[in-house]
């Protein structure tokens, strides 16, 4: 007896900024007997519950509920990544594991894509969404090489359209269309039986899109996170580094990441130097030195540099 036909019965969708509106309408385009399992990645707040279940759940006729680790791969049903948490797949099996961030963010797109491309291969369908930055082109790369379909929301409908933008430049997809467009796709592409000649990348290789691997060329930047030294590997003009505990950054990552440390550096340094002007000053007026005051004036001047330049138009890096 002759095995049965593989599909592609595994979806993955990342998105962020503008993706919910995006990700109602793709959900209401879905059938409720499609026969494949939806894992969903929003860049979430770590610190409240998310909703993300029951919007989706009243937006389409598939049950939504919250990624459990060592739940089973379940046709017809949307998995969403909970809060502070990375939504990662292996064979038969849901992960949800507290690893390092990636571009900033814990959930990211990232490890979903990469993971559920090494368990499933061509049966994965990857599905990117609005979104700043360029957080999934990586591993929309990662899924493409290893066989699987790949869909873009088409930046023109998207609210925000830099992640779309950013893997249409990067990644030969597969589609491109509006959101709701993006789902009735799916519902054909699911369906369809995988023809036994398509081949992916072998299991075990670095494909593109990875992370790099061990002994790859040291960056000329440490990891913003933990100071830690990082490798690079190049996709083309696509850059993805990583450090030792496993942080890992496109350019647009490391660079948004970067300043929000470079902020947060120069506010605590603006703080601690108008502390010390005014310890400076109660010195002087208790032991009656003028020199301590004239050290107050110039700690307060430097303050002061630091908050103009915080606060003035356009510093900091271009978001798009």
């Amino acid at each position: 007896m002759s095995a049965a036909p593989q599909r592609r019965d595994v979806v993955v969708i990342g998105g962020s900024a503008g993706a919910l509106e995006a990700l109602q309408r793709l959900v209401a385009a879905l059938p409720a007997d499609l026969p494949a399992a939806v894992f969903v990645v929003l860049h979430l707040s770590p610190s409240h519950r998310t909703h993300l279940p029951e919007i989706l759940g009243r937006a389409g006729p598939l049950p939504v509920e919250l990624a459990v680790h060592g739940a089973p791969v379940t046709p017809g049903r949307i998995v969403v990544a909970p809060p502070d948490n990375h939504l990662m797949l292996r064979p038969g099996q849901v992960a949800v594991v507290r690893g390092p961030k990636e571009n900033g963010h814990r959930p990211a797109v990232d490890p979903l894509f990469r993971s559920a491309a090494a368990a499933y291969g061509r049966r994965v369908t990857a599905v990117i969404l609005s979104g700043a930055l360029d957080c999934g082109t990586a591993g929309l790369m990662v899924v493409r090489a290893r066989g699987g379909l790949t869909l873009v929301q088409r930046p023109d409908d998207a609210q925000v359209p830099s992640m779309p933008h950013s893997a249409l430049k990067h990644v030969q997809v597969d589609h491109v269309g509006s959101a709701g467009d993006l789902g009735a796709y799916l519902a054909r592409a699911v369906a369809d039986p995988l023809p036994a000649e398509e081949e992916g990348a072998v299991s075990g290789e670095r494909v593109p899109g990875e992370p790099p691997a061990e002994g790859a060329p040291l960056a000329d930047v440490v990891c913003p996170l933990c100071q830690g030294v990082m490798t690079e590997a190049r996709e083309g003009d696509f850059v993805l580094m990583r450090c030792h505990v496993g942080h890992a950054f496109s350019l647009d990552g490391l660079l948004q990441t970067q300043f929000e440390s470079l902020e947060a550096a120069l506010w605590a340094g603006a703080r601690a130097l108008e502390e010390s002007a005014r310890v400076a000053r109660r010195a002087a007026r208790a032991r009656r030195e003028p020199a301590l005051e004239e050290r107050a004036a110039t700690l307060e001047e430097q303050a002061a540099t630091i908050r103009r330049m915080l606060l003035a138009p356009g510093w900091g890096p271009t978001t798009r």
